[in-house]
């Protein structure tokens, strides 16, 4: 580690950087220096160090040249330190591209050099999209005619244009020489060496197109490429005798692993006017060029760097590849070519100014003999140290070392959570770390996103285990709503409208702010969409999007809002030109309409506008008025995205105006441009901002951590694979220069750089195993590489006498290597080893597999306590289904509150719940029709449900009309002759029933029955005398063939009334009317009613301590087979069990049994199948069927009379 004055040690080996005295001027002489350090921390501090001794003038900013925001916001922090200059301000960090466009405007002058180049990718990308069109039609263009020639909607040619701008904006920086031979009419290619080849055939279209662009660059502008303006800049540069205003006087480019050749070229030009300095993070301290393999080998003819004491000065080129570091030959490449190339300019600068390159190399193992694994390794790096010969000794490490870890999962949760759990046991087992001192890095933050909310953010701040962490690289969460309902505005052409899209939009606050709601409007609001039968479509000749005829126009956000609106004038009246008035808009609340009618007429304007095309200024005319007619900022971060937006659109208007672009263009191009701007603009840039960082593998993110983590280190995804276009020429075979880009060998030096940049441990996790049936997947490639360096080159040292080590069979990574179990609740987390066992911090897992404590019985519950005694519903209930009832009464636990119901979707055919629910209405309106019209009121009621939107739209309404009309009318035609029989109704008779219970404290039922009518008018205290009737109605038929009840548990709520209301001593008949029959419950004496009512009691009172193992609809399916053949025991017995379990379960077909239906969760819960109920020994499934159902199942009658 260099210490605080020891650089000046180095920086005086060189004329321009000697300390001045103090009465000097301060030494900014320029010139050209390159620093080398395997450490970047040494780097940082150098650098720092330097601008404190020898600060610019007031008001002169510092110059950083960087190659990512990362690194800028570390360079920042140690500015900011006390020890460092105690502010960071007067520094601008620029990207290199930017950097040489100023330095360029510098020489050539402000006024002949736009702010901006016409041959940037942005600008490009839009003339280009102007001339493909034309080229269709052009001859010299037959590749590109063809690609085009089904382009009906311009996507491919935008999406063309995007590719082949950011293909020339490559040539410009890497390929100048080729653009220049192309201007002059030379349709070739040069190799590295300089020799020129003929274009192939197939692709001289891009020279011919080159040409093209220039011809359609205004004059003015025509010659402002970056390799025209590179070469005048160069001779400007040689020649000036002094720099030109506006020049700065020192530039530092820091920790940049890959420049092309152009730019270091300005670079050494600027060295007669600039101080530039070049700090480098060099792996190596020698000179390691060589060492690559022969396809890729560079031979360079400089001397390597020195040892002090000089050796490795006469290696062969052609050996050294087998004899030294694997990982930097297979790894190295991108910075073997930068430092390279480095080599030629540093040593042209030191032969014309004297300067030459300074070496911070610092040794990582010190001379102690039991240096990390993570240590030795970087040593040999540093060194360039080979492995060891095939008879050679390997070196040895610690067998508890840990410095280097390989963790072996089954997916990416797992790999999560089990960084989780390794991060904690590190906070325990070690000294002053901190979350800051934490990276980790994937292949792609964006997949593993979720699960790091999931895992890390599911801890509350006070839980102990709870670990601060901050994700990078991707959306910034800031302002993400308003976002993403601009996204869904674009999208208005393709969308469907729905109820739930409309709602997502009010959930944004801009648009709420904007309309005047607040946020309990919502609410209301989803209330009358939903109650006016709104689901989806703005109006009918939006559905002919679909393939739907225009005027079916039920369920659409016009019909819904007509029916309010007359609703709001007319409350519950006729209808108005068809259509139903929807009668719940009134009072204080009816102000709503406003906004809300405001928001589909706005809607419905964008979605007819966005349909067509139009030209750039017309685009960002619908789009600032869109912006403007649908947000409002609500806060600060509302207004930082709404400027964005204001600022992208007049960025691009902008481009197209520069590039003459008027055509019109299609929506789903300028939607594509906007939200690709939109979400690069958008990034999320915390970094370094104290808890743990989570972020994507990017260049120049090796900045030294503590920890670092490698997660989906899997084969396939890194190196991540990119497929060049087959149109990049220098792509080509034999065209390859040293500083070109390469996504997969950026990839390998991103690992080799993570490897460098930590300081105590580095973790690799990797998923290595499926999910689905635990078959081996392979490492990535990079992984495999490091685990088989490490197994040829290191050993774990032999223990002291009688102490155990691990196997020698094993090779060193398999023993730093840990497979981990599928599941987080696995046994093995908590059962004894011997060895290093897995480990977790999850406690949930291990108090779940915890012996429960002596004494404890799992199904016993202390005595209920209850506030009032229980009604006829609960008693009803309990006996549909008691083990929901225990759920619902006792534990409080409710399953079904969260079922959700399709709103977005118009009604297509009548469920298995319309007669129920539709056919309801149909029967109430027939109820209080006269008798000698609840025909038509019937008719009238199904009429009123197609108006309302509740039944198919079209020709299919009215028969699902006829098809609900049918049942409630046989139902009517029953009720009145029963009516006939007992005409006069009877006020609700009070129910009141004594409970008699040891340990419970209610003192009796306490309800009402009502429904009640008799023969004879009621007379005070006659109640006793008069014959009672009371029938309710099931609209489906409830029969089977041989006239017996086919579902004997809808009357489970008629039976329970019938007892209540005989044991108040009334002569009491109950009949279910159904479309096909009566089933009825003759009237009971009080006693034999009484003691019905005791034993449902007693089963009530049970059910509330205890899941009793019985539900109506199997008990009542068991006693039909009973009853029709009176014998419980043989063969009989077993086909009663057989329909019971056929009831419970289904029969695997289209019958769903009771597990399958809504309630079966609380089923499946405590029986999972019907053999789990009948496991059940005490107070089992046949004694509570006998018990508590065969009464039910004996008394019932039915009546197929017409």
């Amino acid at each position: 580690m260099i210490e605080d004055n020891e650089f000046d040690i180095y920086f005086r080996r060189n004329k321009f950087l000697t300390r001045p005295s103090d009465n000097q001027k301060m030494d900014l002489s320029p010139g050209f220096s390159v620093i080398y350090s395997n450490r970047m921390e040494d780097l940082r501090k150098v650098a720092v160090g330097w601008i404190k001794k020898h600060p610019l003038a007031p008001l002169e900013d510092e110059v950083f040249i960087v190659q990512s925001n990362g690194m800028a916001q570390w360079l920042k922090l140690a500015l900011a330190q006390n020890d460092g200059c105690g502010i960071s301000a007067a520094v601008s960090f620029q990207l290199p591209a930017r950097f040489l466009w100023q330095a360029y405007r510098a020489f050539l002058g402000p006024d002949t050099i736009p702010l901006e180049s016409p041959y940037d990718m942005e600008p490009l990308k839009w003339r280009l999209m102007r001339l493909l069109k034309n080229l269709t039609h052009e001859d010299g263009f037959p590749e590109i005619a063809e690609y085009l020639s089904d382009d009906h909607d311009a996507i491919k040619r935008y999406q063309l244009a995007c590719r082949l701008a950011d293909l020339f904006d490559q040539y410009q920086v890497y390929r100048a020489d080729w653009l220049e031979d192309w201007t002059r009419g030379q349709d070739w290619i040069r190799n590295v060496s300089g020799n020129p080849a003929p274009l192939p055939s197939t692709h001289r279209w891009q020279a011919r197109l080159w040409r093209l662009i220039q011809r359609d660059v205004p004059d003015v502008n025509r010659d402002s490429s970056r390799f025209h303006l590179h070469r005048r800049f160069l001779k400007a540069a040689r020649t000036a005798s002094s720099p030109p205003p506006g020049l700065c006087r020192r530039v530092i480019i820091f920790g940049i692993s890959a420049l092309p050749e152009q730019t270091l070229e300005a670079l050494h030009a600027l060295d007669r006017h600039t101080q530039i300095l070049f700090f480098v993070l060099n792996p190596c301290r020698y000179y390691w060029a060589d060492i690559l393999e022969k396809r890729d080998l560079l031979r360079l003819k400089q001397p390597p760097h020195l040892q002090p004491d000089g050796t490795l000065s006469k290696a062969h080129s052609e050996s050294v590849h087998y004899e030294f570091h694997p990982l930097l030959a297979s790894w190295g490449k991108q910075g073997r070519d930068t430092i390279g190339l480095l080599n030629q300019y540093e040593r042209t600068g030191t032969a014309r100014n004297g300067f030459g390159e300074i070496d911070l190399f610092d040794d990582v193992v010190s001379k102690k003999k039991d240096a990390p694994l993570l240590h030795q390794v970087q040593q040999a790096i540093l060194d360039l140290k080979p492995l060891p010969s095939v008879n050679g000794s390997k070196n040895t490490v610690s067998s508890k070392d840990l410095s280097i870890t390989f963790q072996l999962t089954y997916s990416r949760q797992r790999e999560v959570e089990v960084l989780q759990d390794h991060l904690l046991s590190l906070f325990k087992e070690t000294r002053n770390l901190t979350p800051q001192d934490i990276i980790v890095m994937t292949p792609d933050i964006d997949v593993y996103t979720p699960h790091i909310e999931s895992v890390f953010g599911n801890l509350v701040p006070h839980d102990p285990r709870f670990i601060p962490f901050a994700i990078a690289d991707r959306p910034n969460p800031t302002g993400v709503a308003m976002l993403r309902g601009f996204e869904k505005l674009l999208s208005l052409p393709a969308s469907r409208m729905t109820q739930s899209e409309f709602l997502d939009l009010l959930q944004i606050p801009a648009v709420r702010h904007r309309f005047g709601l607040a946020k309990q409007d919502v609410r209301k609001l989803q209330q009358w969409i939903d109650g006016a039968g709104i689901r989806w479509g703005l109006n009918g000749e939006q559905r002919t999007a679909f393939e739907l005829p225009p005027d079916i126009t039920a369920n659409t956000w016009q019909f819904g809002l007509r029916r309010m609106l007359l609703g709001y004038a007319v409350g519950a009246g006729e209808p108005w030109r068809d259509i139903e008035p929807y009668d719940e808009i009134g009072g204080l609340e009816a102000e709503l309409i406003g906004p809300l009618h405001d928001i589909c007429s706005r809607l419905e304007k964008h979605w007819q506008a966005l349909k067509k095309p139009a030209s750039p200024k017309g685009w960002y005319d619908r789009m600032m008025t869109l912006i403007n007619d649908f947000f409002l900022p609500a806060d600060s971060n509302d207004q930082l995205i709404y400027s964005l937006l204001h600022e992208i659109l007049e960025t691009w208007q902008k481009d197209c105006l520069d590039a003459d672009l008027k055509e019109p263009l299609s929506l789903a191009v300028v939607r594509d441009v906007w939200l690709r701007t939109i979400k690069d603009r958008h990034m999320s840039q915390h970094f370094l901002v104290g808890p743990v960082n989570f972020c994507t593998l990017m260049p120049m993110r090796a900045i030294p951590f503590k920890i670092v983590c490698l997660l989906g280190m899997n084969d396939g995804e890194y190196p991540r694979s990119h497929t060049p276009e087959n149109f990049d020429l220098m792509t080509f075979p034999g065209f390859y220069r040293p500083g070109d880009r390469s996504r997969r060998e950026d990839d390998r030096y991103l690992f080799l750089e993570a490897l460098l940049s930590a300081r105590e441990r580095l973790y690799i996790s990797y998923i290595a195993r499926s999910v689905i049936d635990n078959t081996e997947r392979m490492p990535s490639v990079l992984l495999s590489q490091l685990r088989d360096y490490l197994a040829e080159g290191w050993r774990i040292e032999a223990g002291l006498p009688g102490e155990k080590v691990a196997e020698p069979a094993r090779t060193l990574p398999d023993q730093l290597t840990r497979l981990h179990p599928l599941q987080p609740f696995s046994k093995a987390y908590f059962m004894p080893h011997k060895t290093r066992k897995p480990f977790t911090y999850s406690s949930e897992w291990r108090k779940m597999l915890n012996p429960p404590e002596p004494g404890w019985n799992p199904h016993r519950l202390p005595p209920a306590m209850m506030d009032a005694g229980p009604g006829l519903i609960q008693w009803i209930r309990c006996l549909k289904n008691p083990v929901k009832s225990f759920f619902n009464q006792r534990l409080n636990i409710y399953f079904d509150d969260a079922e959700t119901i399709n709103r977005d979707q118009e009604p297509f055919s009548l469920d298995a719940l319309s007669p129920f629910n539709l056919g309801q209405r149909l029967l109430k309106a027939g109820l209080a029709a006269p008798v000698t019209e609840y025909k038509k009121a019937v008719h009238e009621a199904a009429k009123r449900l197609q108006r309302t939107g509740e039944l198919p739209p079209g020709g299919f309404g009215p028969l699902c009309g006829e098809k609900l009309e049918e049942p409630v009318l046989q139902m009517l035609e029953r009720h009145h002759k029963l009516a006939q029989d007992h005409p006069h109704i009877s006020p609700p008779v009070e129910i009141r029933f004594p409970i008699d219970i040891q340990g419970c404290y209610c003192d009796a039922l306490e309800d009402w029955l009502d429904g009640l009518q008799t023969r004879q008018p009621l007379i005070s205290n006659e109640k006793e005398s008069l014959s009672y009737s009371r029938w309710t109605f099931y609209p489906m038929d409830i029969l089977d063939g041989k006239s017996r009840i086919a579902r004997p548990d809808s009357m489970v709520d008629l039976w329970v009334r019938h007892l209540a209301g005989c044991a108040q001593m009334l002569d009491l008949t109950s009949i279910l009317i159904a479309p096909d029959g009566l089933a009825k419950f003759p009237p009971f004496p009080p006693e034999v009613a009484k003691d019905y009512l005791t034993i449902i009691a007693e089963f009530w009172w049970q059910s509330l301590h205890r899941p009793m193992p019985v539900t109506a609809r199997t008990a009542l399916a068991y006693l039909k087979v009973l009853s029709a053949n009176g014998d419980q025991e043989g063969e009989i017995g077993e086909k009663a069990l057989a329909a019971a379990r056929k009831a419970y379960e289904g029969n695997g077909y289209q019958y769903m049994g009771e597990l399958g239906y809504n309630d079966g969760i609380y089923l499946k819960r405590c029986y999972p199948d019907f053999n789990a109920i009948l496991q059940v020994e005490k107070d089992g499934f046949i004694t509570l069927a006998n018990r508590i159902y065969e009464p039910l199942m004996s008394t019932l009658q039915t009546d197929t009379s017409p």
